[in-house]
């Protein structure tokens, strides 16, 4: 593998990936504190408090090297508006795995830039940091999460029943992989 790597400015034919920063913050806020935004997430709507200790703490995750490093790039789009950002961790240097998620504005939903973007990390995942897997857990009634994942060539890898106490219920957890050769072999698409 090659790390430790250092986040440098990422793109795809529509958007870029890049820092978040402090000029992100209303847009940001918008995001992560939209109930709707939040249902299927592991936190309740934002304040502006939290919104600025997560901006900060995202932005300055700069560099992957151990495991449990990340980054939370932010997803711009051709003017350089923030529409929403990445996720993606490295679950074990070891296994070469990571984890990979992501967050957009509802405006910019169902236009493909949550699967360009994804894209452009799994590009970035098993090439230049030559991993072997990537996978990504997401509450599998989060039907556009999950068609996204299938779209990437991910599969279901399991399906784990009222595994979670979440939000006051039990919930389930749907994990979803794609391997490096796999994604090497999958379609192409535009």
């Amino acid at each position: 593998m090659a790390l430790p790597w250092d986040f440098r400015p990422l793109t795809g034919s529509r958007v870029g990936l890049e820092l978040l920063r402090p000029d992100d913050f209303d847009a940001l806020y918008a995001i992560q504190s939209d109930p709707e935004v939040c249902r299927y997430l592991l936190y309740e709507p934002r304040s502006p408090e939290r919104v600025h200790e997560v901006l900060e703490r995202d932005a300055a995750a700069t560099r992957l090297a151990t495991g449990e490093d990340f980054v939370q790039p932010a997803i711009r789009d051709a003017t350089g508006r923030l529409i929403g950002t990445m996720y993606f961790k490295l679950a074990s240097v070891e296994d070469r795995t990571a984890e990979i998620g992501w967050l957009l504005d509802p405006r910019f939903q169902g236009q493909g830039y949550a699967r360009e973007a994804a894209a452009v990390l799994l590009d970035l995942a098993f090439g230049e940091l030559g991993l072997h897997r990537v996978y990504a857990e997401l509450d599998p009634r989060n039907t556009a999460s999950v068609a996204l994942c299938l779209r990437l060539g991910m599969r279901e890898e399991a399906f784990l029943r009222e595994n979670m106490w979440f939000k006051g219920d039990w919930a389930d957890t749907g994990i979803y992989a794609i391997l490096e050769h796999e994604w090497r072999r999958r379609p192409q698409t535009p």
